[in-house]
């Protein structure tokens, strides 16, 4: 008995013991991953992030605050911020660098598509970089003006509206558009045409139609409610459809489409998270579009949220000459991590009228993917996302890694490095 221990023993490989051949092989294998990372690790620590920019917006902050009349204390008041919205271009250009021509830019968009700028997000543009990644999301642009080639209504709301108020696309889920109201108006907006001119708040009366719908359709259990933003209700209205979903028993994930945890983290408050974590399960998708969007303040709104309970995931938009660099999308991954923010989507920018400036091709979108697919953990690797056309919902695509196969059981693979082997599959009866 002692000796049959003793022989398993011996044949237990010593992990601190490793032959000197394959010490060499291991130490090869090792150099050539890393030489991948190289070009990364030059140019990561150059990619600004909003945590390393804490003393600028500070400076931002104060700068802000005396334009506006505001104290500290306003500013960690989220209906202060929704009050002092900025939609003037005079007030604009005492925040931000503004030429005459921009001026003129911004008045004349501004006729046709609706903007506003959280004070918060003003604070993360560089006031004197006409190319800085969060001024070109939030300042009216004139290609915004002369853009009428593409689609006016992305959703064909006409093929999926079934109800007041609801968009469904898929089996099992559906969204309740509940308010149109934003705390800021991205200027890629997919829904630009459903903002108009003034804030909507949906009655109890209007909303229960869609409500009602909900119960006659017992195969929906997941609700998202967005707009708009879904954080630009009230905590007490939100209460109340959450409280309307919990009584409907096939519903069993409620969802927040919200970028306030983004543009003005203020708005996640303790009252909000106490209410939210009585209606648990709850998520909410966010979205973040560069680095220079994660700052202190979103780390404390995601903490807030986390600790209630709320599971917090991203949907990044890919931009040009925001994030269509693999560099910098791959920066912006790492920095939502570090804050507790999950990567779920990248959205190829969608054919809306009005942003085709922001619209990179799918390529792009490829070459991304390929970039962090096993050059990064896979916690950082979001799903690439096309939106069908004709309101066809969301199409995953993939950088190509089955090359070939055939019916002897083989696999022909392509590795996220680059090396193509044969994998053996089980055989199909």
């Amino acid at each position: 008995m002692k000796d049959s221990t003793a022989r398993k023993k011996a044949r237990q490989p010593d992990p601190m013991k490793v032959a000197a051949d394959d010490r060499k092989v291991a130490l090869a294998r090792s150099a050539e991953v890393k030489a991948l990372i190289a070009e990364f690790l030059k140019v990561k620590d150059k990619i600004p992030t909003g945590l390393k920019l804490e003393k600028e917006y500070t400076k931002a902050k104060k700068r802000i605050l005396k334009v506006l009349g505001g104290s500290e204390k306003d500013w960690g008041n989220y209906k202060w911020h929704l009050k002092n919205r900025i939609e003037n271009v005079d007030t604009l250009g005492k925040i931000v660098r503004l030429s005459r021509k921009e001026i003129n830019e911004i008045r004349k968009t501004g006729e046709q598509y609706r903007w506003g700028i959280s004070p918060y997000y003003a604070s993360l543009i560089d006031p004197a970089d006409s190319n800085c990644p969060v001024r070109k999301q939030a300042i009216p642009s004139v290609k915004e003006h002369l853009d009428t080639s593409e689609i006016k209504d992305p959703m064909i709301i006409k093929y999926n509206s079934p109800a007041p108020l609801i968009s469904r696309l898929y089996p099992d889920r559906l969204i309740i558009n509940v308010t149109n109201m934003c705390s800021m108006f991205c200027r890629h907006c997919l829904r630009r045409k459903d903002i108009g001119g003034k804030d909507l708040i949906y009655s109890h009366s209007q909303l229960r139609g869609a409500l009602d719908y909900i119960r006659e359709n017992e195969e929906i259990r997941d609700v998202l409610l967005t707009g708009g933003d879904a954080l630009a209700l009230s905590d007490d209205q939100l209460d109340w459809i959450l409280a309307e979903l919990d009584k409907i028993p096939h519903v069993e994930i409620k969802r927040l489409g919200s970028r306030m945890p983004c543009v003005l983290p203020q708005r996640i408050t303790p009252e909000l998270c106490r209410m939210l974590e009585r209606h648990d399960p709850v998520y909410l998708n966010t979205q973040y579009n560069h680095p220079k969007e994660i700052t202190t303040d979103a780390k404390k709104a995601v903490d807030m949220l986390t600790k209630a309970g709320v599971v917090v995931r991203d949907q990044t938009v890919l931009l040009k000459g925001i994030n269509n660099d693999p560099h910098v999308m791959k920066v912006l991954m790492h920095e939502m991590l570090r804050i507790k923010v999950a990567p779920y989507y990248i959205f190829n920018c969608k054919k809306v009228e009005g942003i085709r400036h922001f619209r990179t091709s799918i390529q792009e979108g490829l070459n991304i993917m390929e970039h962090l697919r096993g050059y990064t953990s896979g916690m950082a690797v979001p799903t690439y996302i096309i939106t069908a056309p004709e309101g066809r919902g969301k199409t995953p695509i993939a950088p190509q890694y089955v090359l070939n196969t055939n019916f002897d059981g083989e696999v022909l693979i392509r590795t996220w490095g680059g090396h193509v082997l044969c994998y053996e599959d089980e055989r199909t009866n």
